[in-house]
């Protein structure tokens, strides 16, 4: 039986900071393993800007390179959409019973879970891992998780809006990405459109 932390995401694109993110769980948590759950579509955020989520998921598949804590995986490609995290882990727990399963998140994510699909439902049944962002501090939900570690986790200022931003310029996003992340972008003119 493995721990693993889910860490959901559009992952649009991939970037250092989601990489020190999950190594830094593994690193300070009993948990063994980190899964990228690529997510196709966000409900609370519009798909006009996603990159297609086959190439996303191959992103993500770069830029976690041979480490075998870190898995990406495409199982919210094969569920109805928008993705809902609660559809998705009654899936992963029929699928994968041999198996704990943890959420990882940031504390802006955390603010806005009262508001997801099945909300009590995820907090009652699966311990969250969350990572302090700059603003958005950690406030006990009424209705307690099962179980929740808070971790001061690397800040780093770098988002995927300005990855993006970056590319369509023409930029180098040179160390803002992993290599590899960063030649197939340019190898396919991903977000220069």
């Amino acid at each position: 039986m493995k721990h693993i932390g889910l860490y959901f995401g559009s992952f649009n694109p991939i970037h250092v900071g989601h990489l020190i993110i999950a190594q830094h769980f593994l690193n300070n948590t009993g948990l063994q393993q980190i899964w990228f759950v690529v997510t196709p579509q966000n409900p609370f955020k519009p798909s006009s800007s996603l990159l297609n989520e086959y190439h996303r998921l191959h992103l993500v598949r770069l830029g976690i390179g041979e480490n075998p804590a870190l898995k990406a995986v495409d199982v919210e490609f094969h569920l109805p959409k928008p993705s809902y995290t609660s559809t998705t882990l009654a899936y992963l727990e029929e699928k994968y019973p041999q198996h704990d399963f943890s959420i990882l998140m940031g504390s802006d994510s955390y603010q806005n879970l009262p508001n997801w699909h099945n909300a009590s439902f995820i907090l009652k049944q699966y311990p969250i891992y969350i990572y302090e962002r700059p603003g958005y501090p950690v406030n006990p939900l009424p209705a307690l998780a099962k179980d929740m570690v808070v971790l001061k986790a690397p800040l780093l200022d770098i988002s995927a809006s300005h990855i993006r931003a970056l590319l369509k310029q023409n930029k180098p996003v040179t160390y803002l990405v992993p290599s590899a992340v960063e030649q197939e972008c340019e190898k396919n003119n991903y977000y220069r459109d």
